[in-house]
């Protein structure tokens, strides 16, 4: 693409299925420059690399996948900078990336409870941080962090994940005043349960001693899945183009009237829940620390 058609530009992660793909495609369609970021995409998601470049070629859209691993600092670094190269600015981040660990919270190892959090937390660190600084130069920028209900709940046997959700919640929320007064918005989408792959991407607990010694509880998990599974074979399933649009929609809305927070699907009460907190919030930030303009993001 060339710098002067001057198309606003998104770098989506995790574009290679779930939520990143079909979000990848819909803002393509609506005449953004997306780049489709992946891991892999010369080997395991090679096709998917290719799947994208026909559709782009075929309805004529601006589509660039490029290499990008979330949980590689130099891979990171590498990805921004030669989107920067080519288009000169990213106006829209979209961290996407993650999985998810279900199964028996005290038998995954510090090892693997770690690796859970390298992905879904410092992955949206890593992105953020190498995104920033353009942004906050062009005055202009919204980071949308896609998290999950369980970012604001907890369910059993969802302990390592719901624990990774929620961080990533409370630093969004954080970095959103920050950056506020350099032009810059963060908004937060929360999907409620969707039929991607999701729920069957995490590994499996590792120490076994622990799994065991839970008797009959330890197949609760697997029955969970095989519960949500069939669910979402079923007519009442919601579409994940319900996230999409979510996202798109903070895209496309206008500077300064961006939510802090969306909620995608069915909700397990979290709408509720995040009405009755957020004027708690608001109270913190401009009455007891006296901060107000960080409530309001500069339209420079």
């Amino acid at each position: 693409m060339n710098k002067s058609e001057n198309k606003r530009t998104v770098v989506i992660t995790g574009s290679s299925s779930g939520f990143g793909y079909l979000t990848t495609l819909d803002l393509a369609r609506k005449g953004y420059k997306v780049w489709a970021t992946m891991r892999n995409s010369g080997t395991k998601n090679a096709s998917k690399k290719e799947e994208l470049f026909n559709i782009a070629m075929e309805e004529n859209l601006a589509i660039s996948v490029i290499d990008m691993d979330v949980n590689d600092d130099a891979s990171v670094s590498k990805a921004i900078q030669s989107i920067i190269e080519v288009d000169g600015k990213i106006d829209h981040l979209i961290n996407n990336a993650g999985y998810m660990f279900v199964g028996i919270t005290e038998a995954y190892s510090i090892e693997q409870a770690k690796e859970q959090f390298e992905t879904n937390f410092f992955g949206i660190l890593r992105t953020t941080n190498a995104v920033l600084p353009h942004m906050r130069k062009q005055e202009d920028g919204l980071i949308v962090n896609v998290t999950s209900l369980a970012g604001r709940l907890a369910f059993p046997y969802f302990g390592i994940y719901c624990a990774s959700k929620h961080a990533v919640e409370a630093y969004s929320q954080s970095l959103r005043y920050e950056v506020a007064p350099f032009g810059v918005e963060v908004s937060i989408v929360e999907p409620g349960p969707f039929g991607t792959n999701l729920l069957f991407t995490g590994p499996k607990e590792a120490n076994q001693e622990v799994f065991n010694a839970y008797g009959d509880h330890k197949e609760v998990p697997h029955a969970m899945l095989k519960n949500f599974e069939g669910f979402y074979a079923s007519e009442d399933a919601p579409s994940p183009q319900l996230v999409v649009d979510e996202i798109a929609a903070l895209v496309e809305a206008e500077k300064g009237t961006r939510s802090e927070r969306v909620v995608a699907g069915i909700d397990y009460g979290v709408r509720d829940y995040n009405e009755k907190v957020e004027p708690i919030q608001s109270s913190l930030i401009k009455e007891t620390l006296q901060m107000g303009h960080l409530l309001t993001v500069a339209k420079n």
